[in-house]
């Protein structure tokens, strides 16, 4: 008797879990088709927005983009258990109720399925709505979209159990031979049912992260032409092996890194996109796309570094960037006196808030086209806001509306605990030789042969101080006790990291420490004060252990 109803559970679950990843799989087609709700990306979402800053933090230092779409995977694998926990639960309520019909408990199932997901997914949305203010999928497709993904659900679901109607018994008097008949029959069916669902999903999700891969064809051809070309090598990096990071002073656009709220890019079509600007201004507008487009533009040269970037890490870019000035815009719409803070909200529900006067500067833009092309899906197509000097969380993407407001504005990671000060500390990174994850954002770095016995290596890296520019760097080579001073290349602007050089590995000597250290045109040395990312950015020297 108990094996039995062991069996009958057993069962009832891997079939509520193969009925269910159709239902998934549809659901997440017409996710892709209608914008409709998806329930493993609302619960991902959910999670983000309760996520502290803190453990947010410590996620992206070890995980990087990485911790998102863990969760998002944990998400769907979390509605495959819901589903099977429906196919028990469903079950159950069958044996006592009076729908005996194939149809009657195919509707059932359906209303059961239906009804649960309804209530979760509208905890899910109102969560979301509350933590960021923004409407993840509006409540009447919320409703709608859930409709036929639970009606495919209870109809296989229910055909699993037509075989053999081994259940008109009592368990006790079914014989065993009699379930082994019709467990190899539905066997065959939930291999049916899998072998459609699963490729379904596959596709829907490769589809989904599709936008993930954009801008990698023509990197090659077109990052030369992003760098002013000179006739000779700038001082100090006449050697080959320091060709790659030269090569990659401007962040190739694929590899340029991304952080953000959702394991999902949005799509934004360009033709019904608008540009809403309100708040304290006397002149309220709204622009589109191409009236943005029409204005005039300027181009620069910026870096951008994550909040959560940790010493030496690869959480840092540059790219060359065409948009127009911030201020320009603002001063069509006539900024009022009272005006304290920018507040931007965006397609993705994230909002954040910049001091009046950062936005005010030449270098703030609204960006469109990054690396000589118009910005990827993944760095904020259709536009985008650049702020040099902040941290990246201060550069929203995907922006659809900008609001003039008289008081300090605490944006998404504000809110989660992340400091709403946000200027760049001043910092340094090794990145020949050794492997700091910076390596990363540079094309072919990784081709460079180990440090040999006999053999010099060059000792370079970058150095970044925000918009205050980077007036010297230095090297120890000797665990701090002296330090040389480094060659600067000419930055390719304010706004963006130095590259710098300091002679090669010490020869003869086999084990050491290399140390670096910069400072910014303000006089302000790089602490060396050691602090991890959260609230307000890593801080410390980074040093290298040298084994020849």
């Amino acid at each position: 008797m108990t094996a039995k109803v062991g069996h009958l559970s057993t069962r009832s679950f891997a079939a509520g879990i193969v009925a269910g990843a159709l239902a998934i799989g549809l659901s997440l087609l017409i996710r892709l088709l209608s914008g409709g709700s998806f329930f493993p990306e609302l619960s991902s979402q959910t999670l983000f927005s309760l996520t502290p800053g803190e453990f947010e933090s410590q996620a992206v230092e070890n995980f990087g983009p990485l911790a998102k779409y863990s969760a998002f995977i944990a998400a769907i694998v979390i509605n495959f258990i819901l589903y099977g926990l429906f196919g028990i639960l469903v079950d159950k309520i069958h044996a006592k109720s009076k729908w005996k019909s194939y149809i009657g408990k195919a509707f059932q199932s359906s209303i059961i399925a239906y009804v649960i997901l309804l209530i979760l997914s509208i905890l899910l949305v109102t969560t979301i709505q509350l933590r960021t203010g923004a409407i993840a999928v509006s409540m009447p497709l919320l409703v709608i979209s859930l409709v036929l993904p639970q009606l495919v659900f209870g109809f296989i679901f229910a055909s699993f159990f037509r075989t053999g109607q081994t259940l008109k018994k009592p368990l006790e008097e079914i014989p065993d031979t009699r379930l082994r008949i019709a467990s190899r029959k539905e066997f065959i069916q939930l291999g049916i049912v899998s072998a459609i669902a699963f490729p379904i999903i596959y596709f829907g999700l490769n589809r989904l992260f599709s936008g993930q891969n954009q801008g990698q064809e023509g990197e090659e051809i077109s990052s030369s032409k992003l760098v002013p070309q000179t006739k000779s090598k700038p001082i100090g990096f006449g050697d080959p092996m320091l060709g790659p990071l030269l090569a990659s002073e401007v962040t190739p656009t694929y590899l340029f890194y991304r952080i953000d709220i959702n394991p999902i890019v949005p799509e934004v079509d360009e033709k019904t996109w608008k540009l809403a600007v309100k708040g304290l201004v006397e002149n309220p507008l709204t622009v589109t796309y191409n009236q943005i487009k029409a204005m005039p533009s300027v181009e620069q040269y910026a870096t951008l570094e994550c909040v959560s970037n940790k010493i030496g890490g690869d959480l840092i870019s540059t790219a060359l960037w065409k948009g127009i000035r911030l201020k320009d815009l603002l001063g069509r719409a006539k900024v009022q006196a009272g005006a304290k803070y920018i507040a931007f909200r965006c397609s993705d529900g994230y909002d954040v808030g910049i001091p009046l006067e950062k936005g005010l500067m030449d270098g703030a833009i609204l960006a469109y086209e990054m690396n000589l092309a118009p910005l990827t899906t993944k760095h904020g197509f259709p536009v985008r806001a650049i702020v040099p000097g902040l941290y990246g969380m201060m550069n929203p993407k995907w922006i659809t509306e900008i609001e003039l407001v008289d008081t300090v504005y605490a944006g998404y990671w504000q809110r989660n605990g992340w400091t709403n000060d946000a200027d760049v500390h001043t910092t340094s990174t090794i990145s020949i030789p050794g492997q700091a994850e910076i390596r990363d954002r540079f094309r072919k770095l990784d081709e460079m042969p180990s440090i040999v016995p006999g053999q010099n290596t060059p000792i370079a890296g970058i150095a970044f101080g925000g918009d205050r520019g980077i007036s010297k760097v230095e090297v120890s080579i000797d665990d701090g006790a002296t330090w040389k001073s480094a060659i600067i290349k000419d930055p390719l602007s304010q706004y963006t990291w130095v590259l710098w050089t300091a002679g090669f590995t010490q020869a003869g000597k086999e084990n050491y420490k290399i140390i670096v250290r910069a400072t910014d045109k303000t006089g302000q040395v790089q602490t060396a004060e050691f602090n991890k990312p959260f609230p307000d950015g890593a801080t410390g020297y980074q040093a290298i252990s040298v084994h020849k």
